[in-house]
């Protein structure tokens, strides 16, 4: 294998893989990468065995066809602090050689016949979503994908496809975030999608894009890119039963200025005591020690008595840090009841701190 490509077009693509290889052991072969030159093209693939990603460019001056295997993050660091142009890589003796002017590198290989396969998307079935609504979505409950939960369903969100339309759900048993998203469907499945992979996903896909499956994996093809994740074999929650059924009291608010008062209430606290009066709404840090926080804004609420309630903060500014509008719903019950937070087609509900 020969080639030339231009520095920035292989650091891009080296720096996108970065995240699918095993950094931990280098002895793996899943810390290298698989590089193939061949039908005009330069193929690039990475994986941990629990995701992967191919990627191809014909951006490549190709000299000499041949696959090869070289550490991923040994290469990205040497292409880093070469200069701007064109590098040179060639296989010879079973090393890679990475050249530039007088600069000369060379990376040990295993042998690439021992490198795992992908799963092809060829055949399976599709799952029809465009590419902003998944993306939009998988941003919205991502916050709440719980991070080490031995339950390990809880470690990933979950895409319930139905006949009227797909919803995305994860909870970290706190809080439940939902997001709905009217689309026909004549298959009906629910898959369980790695936190690590989803937030994957969201840096990769842009254009459009097609989505397949089977038992086990969820593949993503786009022009550039086919991405795969290995699906959390569980049992997602029953999401449904957790939205209360009935809410009491809606209230319409300005997101700006919650943002802005909540967050001068956590340079003290994480926790906030919320209180609605019948013109203004309070808040208050829940603190053990003798440091107090407290601010107020004016607002309409129509409580003829005091209505209080005590939260995460980190719970609330997820959910007001992933909406678009400039105001949002909040459906009250009782204090020690979840409340659930709205914006279109996004809710969270969330329980409250018991005070």
């Amino acid at each position: 294998m020969k080639i030339t490509i231009q520095k920035s077009i292989i650091e891009n693509i080296l720096v996108h893989v970065q995240p699918f290889l095993e950094k931990k052991d280098a002895s793996q072969i899943t810390s290298h990468l698989l590089l193939d030159v061949s039908n005009s093209k330069l193929n690039i693939k990475a994986t941990d065995y629990e995701i992967g990603l191919f990627v191809s460019t014909d951006k490549v001056n190709i000299i000499q066809d041949g696959t090869v295997t070289a550490n991923g993050k040994k290469f990205l660091d040497i292409v880093r602090i070469l200069k701007d142009g064109d590098i040179t890589l060639e296989v010879k003796n079973d090393t890679l050689y990475i050249s530039q002017s007088h600069s000369n590198f060379k990376l040990p290989t295993f042998s690439y016949s021992e490198f795992p396969s992908f799963p092809a998307y060829e055949g399976k079935p599709r799952i029809l979503i465009n590419s902003h609504s998944l993306i939009d979505s998988l941003k919205k409950i991502t916050p709440s994908i719980d991070n080490n939960n031995p339950k390990f369903e809880l470690n990933g969100a979950l895409i319930d496809i139905r006949e009227e339309g797909i919803n995305f759900a994860s909870t970290d048993t706190r809080r439940l975030a939902v997001v709905n998203i009217e689309n026909q469907n004549s298959n009906q499945l629910s898959i369980i999608i790695p936190r690590k992979a989803i937030i994957e996903i969201q840096k990769l896909f842009f254009d459009d894009i097609e989505l397949y499956y089977d038992e086990t994996n969820l593949i993503i093809h786009s022009e550039q890119y086919t991405f795969f994740t290995k699906l959390i074999n569980g049992k997602f929650p029953e999401y449904s039963r957790i939205i209360p059924k009935e809410i009491s009291k809606t209230l319409t608010l300005p997101k700006a200025t919650m943002i802005e008062s909540i967050k001068q209430i956590t340079t003290i606290s994480s926790d906030v005591k919320i209180t609605f009066l019948q013109n203004s709404i309070t808040f208050e840090s829940l603190s053990d020690d003798n440091i107090e926080a407290k601010t107020e804004i004016n607002q309409e609420t129509g409580f003829s008595t005091p209505f209080v309630i005590a939260i995460n903060s980190r719970h609330l500014l997820d959910f007001l840090n992933s909406i678009n509008s400039s105001e949002f719903n909040i459906g009250l019950n009782e204090s020690n009841l979840p409340f659930v937070l709205s914006e279109g087609n996004f809710k969270t509900v969330v329980m409250p701190i018991v005070i």
